[in-house]
């Protein structure tokens, strides 16, 4: 099975870097911890506020701003990091991928990579699009390949294929 070529091109926006985050995060082991660490909290959190309630005391205000704090952290540090990706990648202009039998290619107004299946051997499909992550635990290089870039929709099943050939699907 040679000679499959599948074309993207897009220019990035922050929703795709979102999207990409979110991928990352659902393939690696430490989110689990993380939730669990915010529901310990969260209930740390009530279990205090309750406690002082229940003795008339008021409840300190340190304590609710430090909480509101990390939620907000929580909730919005993708966001954030998408934002701070995005403006990165504004310097690259249009991006155009071409993915082969051979690796990826991923190349900018001013530069360009190719990728041997080897050094992002998984992937991840989401609805907006598919995301392929290094080998290590913290999957720290990710490659976003998103659907709104592919030059026909029938083009998604020819690059699943592609994929599932080279890469396991996490």
């Amino acid at each position: 099975m040679t000679g499959r070529v599948v074309e993207l091109e897009f220019r990035p926006v922050v929703e795709d870097f979102a999207a990409a985050l979110r991928a990352r995060r659902s393939v690696l082991p430490s989110t689990r911890r993380q939730r669990w660490l915010l529901v310990i909290g969260v209930f740390c959190i009530a279990m205090a506020t309750v406690t002082s309630l229940n003795k008339g005391e008021s409840i300190p205000v340190p304590m609710i701003a430090g909480a509101c704090a990390v939620v907000l952290l929580v909730v919005f540090m993708p966001r954030i990091q998408a934002r701070q990706f995005q403006r990165l990648a504004q310097q690259r202009g249009v991006i155009r991928v071409t993915v082969t039998d051979v690796g990826v290619t991923v190349a900018g107004d001013d530069s360009s990579t190719s990728l041997q299946w080897t050094v992002q051997p998984r992937y991840r499909e989401t609805a907006d699009g598919f995301y392929m992550f290094s080998p290590e635990k913290n999957a720290a290089n990710f490659t976003m390949l998103p659907k709104r870039g592919l030059r026909d929709p029938a083009d998604a099943d020819r690059l699943r294929e592609i994929l599932d050939a080279h890469l396991s699907r996490v």
